[in-house]
């Protein structure tokens, strides 16, 4: 007769056991919610993967060898097309991974605005590439444009208070998280953001000025070397001003790194 688990065996099995049923109910939730809601790719809606085969395929992978390394636009080693790139840009170094374009755009708004967390990882794992890749190449400094030896913490560009209210969530929160697993990074959550309006709606010169004076930084952070973190750089605004901030509360250096650009 098979013995029977109860309260009188070693305490070490009861929270195993409890681990199983929950892993249990959790699958089964999950194999339930995928029968009634296939998961469909967020670019071409074709059913199977968040990003069918067809759609990482053609990916506007942005070569790090010629992108600027100053703003991170694609093709702009020699001569950066960027308006906004000159040399009072505020970071170390700029790392992109896509250029802005069907799947990338879809990759950032399915997972903010429609709440598709999965592509948290996702996100994070084509964002820890382009770093990789940018191993290979100098910023302006003449150092790796990333290298994690080099780097102290994580952080990211924080959501507005109205943002996280309307989404329940900071995005870049949960991209942050499962960059700095994949990265072997702390995180930092450092950076915050009083009031403003929506990036996305305002020209570059209303950006720079809808983010003066509106990032704090809410821990000492004199002396740490930082990669900061976003989904997507347009202007360089929310990068250029959150990394103002942090050098202002005596940061040794900022490197930034974003999912795409926008140029």
């Amino acid at each position: 007769m098979s013995q029977r688990v109860g309260s009188d065996q070693p305490p070490s099995l009861v929270p195993s056991r409890r681990f199983g049923l929950r892993t249990f109910a959790r699958v089964a939730a999950d194999a339930a919610a995928e029968a009634l809601w296939p998961t469909r790719c967020v670019s071409c809606d074709m059913p199977g993967e968040l990003i069918c085969e067809d759609c990482r395929a053609n990916m506007p992978w942005i070569d790090q060898h010629w992108a600027c390394p100053i703003c991170g636009a694609p093709f702009g080693w020699l001569t950066c097309t960027s308006n906004s790139c000159d040399e009072s840009w505020e970071p170390r170094a700029t790392v992109c991974a896509l250029g802005f374009g069907q799947t990338a755009s879809q990759m950032v708004a399915c997972l903010k605005d429609r709440h598709e967390l999965r592509l948290a990882s996702v996100n994070a794992a084509a964002m820890a590439c382009a770093l990789d890749e940018a191993r290979a190449w100098p910023a302006r400094d003449g150092r790796p444009r990333f290298d994690e030896e080099l780097t102290d913490a994580l952080c990211f560009v924080p959501a507005t208070a109205e943002a996280y209210l309307r989404r329940g969530f900071d995005h870049m929160e949960l991209v942050s998280r499962e960059l700095s697993a994949l990265l072997g990074l702390p995180l930092a959550d450092v950076l915050k953001r009083s009031t403003g309006l929506d990036q996305r709606a305002l020209g570059q010169d209303e950006r720079a000025q809808n983010l003066m004076g509106s990032v704090s930084v809410i821990e000492d952070v004199a002396g740490m070397r930082f990669l900061l973190v976003d989904d997507v750089i347009t202007s360089g605004a929310s990068m250029r001003g959150c990394t103002a901030a942090l050098l202002s509360r005596g940061a040794a250096s900022v490197t930034c790194c974003a999912l795409t650009r926008v140029w």
